[in-house]
């Protein structure tokens, strides 16, 4: 009996695709007047309808802090249409390339074209952000798009299925829900690409499905992204930093501090400075509306299993807080100094308010701890020496880097957002999110005057001459 439900789902996903399918060899690209309209009609619904996304993302979690859906998922988003607005003209403008001397008159453009109906599987850790944000890009690149938000976060996800509706008819924008069967057959339908946000496990088994129909794919996946505290960077002051990016969200964010590597002798310091940190900005945790829940029963289980996992292994935990907030599913900010490498904190992406520290003897030990891992999405490096902080970036390899700061990077329209590796494949936000889903089109227009015809078979002078201002002279003719 399982079976109907997701029977039922996947034959709707096909209904919709057929429609997305048809309307682009019905319309073509869509003029961009009509990308604009499209951009506007969505950040006029974020704005409209912001206390209900902020509420309704909060019941899904069992608490997530306003400010946390207003900073990291509404205003992002609000900037990221803003900036599409803004340059698309200049975006969707052909780009005039070279002709070479022996093809000539001739002129050369590319031209960006929509790649037809983009499928885009969000996450249930920003289930605004990461559901439109890529769906930004797309529409200004022009396509039509399916959305397969996360069965987590239901009540988000019905939510933006009846707003999206209210704007956008069926074969522009459409959202399909349901759990992992309705995913996988999501991924079986032949877009023109997908764009999947989530775990390397998963993105994996994206690939793979995508591979069937040689549909490219961006893959934003995580990993474990480290922070090097060097030596010269006030201790106070990069604990807070860490803190703010390791805490935001209870830790649920796929950029989030993930380890932190520290001089061996300022292990107890950064330690201190990092409780410190954790209580002035929560307080308490039972009750706090500032501190977000972990989203699931089985999400908080996983995270607490890490830790006495850890302890058991002889790593000393040190937390901040007490059991009262477990009611509520939230879990005490965490220290773990001496995780033994095999536990599943110093080998699983954490995606939780645990925070394990790594003692480091000289600045090669750190980067050669980060490089014997997967690369992951992202790199912190706090110091104010220049020669230092290059340092680290031209040894180490990671999606994106912010320094002397966590997280921030991401919030930059004009910067691209991707990972390298195991943590993803392609970038978008900005202008490479409008380039990674177009297509460019090689566009060369001869001349009347162009003789390139005459050059064929059966090959005489006129070939030889061409050949000749290409090549130079054959050894024969220099002699």
């Amino acid at each position: 009996m399982s079976e109907a439900p997701v029977a039922v789902a996947s034959s709707e996903a096909e209904r919709i695709f057929a429609r997305q399918r048809a309307a682009v060899g019905r319309h073509g690209a869509p003029p961009y007047q009509e990308r604009i309209e499209a951009l506007s009609a969505l950040l006029a619904m974020i704005t409209r309808h912001r206390r209900r996304l902020v509420e309704t993302v909060s019941a899904d979690f069992g608490n997530r802090a306003a400010a946390e859906t207003e900073l990291g998922e509404l205003m992002p988003l609000a900037n990221a249409i803003k900036h599409a607005r803004r340059h698309l003209a200049r975006w969707m403008r052909p780009q005039r390339r070279r002709v070479g001397v022996a093809f000539q008159p001739a002129g050369a453009r590319v031209v960006y074209q929509p790649l037809g109906v983009v499928g885009i599987l969000a996450p249930w850790n920003y289930p605004l952000l990461l559901t439109l944000g890529p769906l930004v890009d797309a529409l200004a690149a022009g396509n039509r798009v399916m959305l397969k938000p996360s069965e987590l976060t239901p009540r988000t996800a019905a939510l933006l299925q009846s707003l999206l509706a209210e704007i956008f008819p069926e074969d522009r924008v459409a959202v399909v829900t349901g759990g992992p069967d309705v995913a996988a057959a999501f991924c079986d339908l032949g877009f023109d690409h997908v764009l999947f946000t989530g775990s390397t496990r998963i993105g994996r088994q994206v690939m793979a499905a995508a591979a069937s129909n040689l549909t490219p794919v961006t893959l934003e996946l995580g990993g474990k992204s480290p922070v090097v505290l060097c030596r010269d960077y006030p201790m106070a002051k990069a604990a807070k930093a860490i803190a703010i990016g390791k805490l935001f969200n209870a830790g649920q964010t796929c950029v989030a501090p993930d380890y932190v590597l520290v001089p061996d002798d300022l292990v107890e310091r950064f330690a201190d400075a990092f409780v410190a940190a954790a209580e002035a900005l929560y307080p308490t945790l039972a009750g706090n509306p500032d501190y977000s829940a972990i989203v699931s029963d089985r999400h908080y289980q996983r995270l607490a299993a890490m830790i006495e996992e850890a302890r058991a292994g002889g790593a000393r935990v040190i937390q901040h807080g007490d059991g009262a907030a477990a009611a509520e599913r939230k879990l005490a900010p965490t220290l773990l100094i001496g995780a033994p490498d095999d536990s599943a904190a110093m080998r699983e992406e954490i995606f939780g308010p645990i925070l394990p520290i790594v003692p480091y003897r000289d600045l090669g030990q750190a980067i050669a701890w980060i490089n014997d891992r997967p690369k992951p999405l992202a790199l912190y490096c706090f110091s104010y020496d220049a020669a230092t902080i290059e340092g680290v970036l031209d040894r180490t390899r990671s999606g994106g880097v912010t320094v002397n700061g966590t997280l921030l990077h991401v919030a930059q329209e004009d910067l691209p957002f991707g990972g390298v590796g195991d943590s993803g494949t392609g970038a978008y936000h900005g202008r490479e999110g409008f380039v990674r889903l177009s297509h460019a089109r090689a566009v060369l227009t001869l001349s009347r005057l162009n003789l390139s015809d005459r050059i064929a078979a059966p090959y005489g002078r006129l070939t030889a001459l061409a050949t000749r201002l290409l090549l130079g002279p054959t050894s024969t003719d220099a002699r």
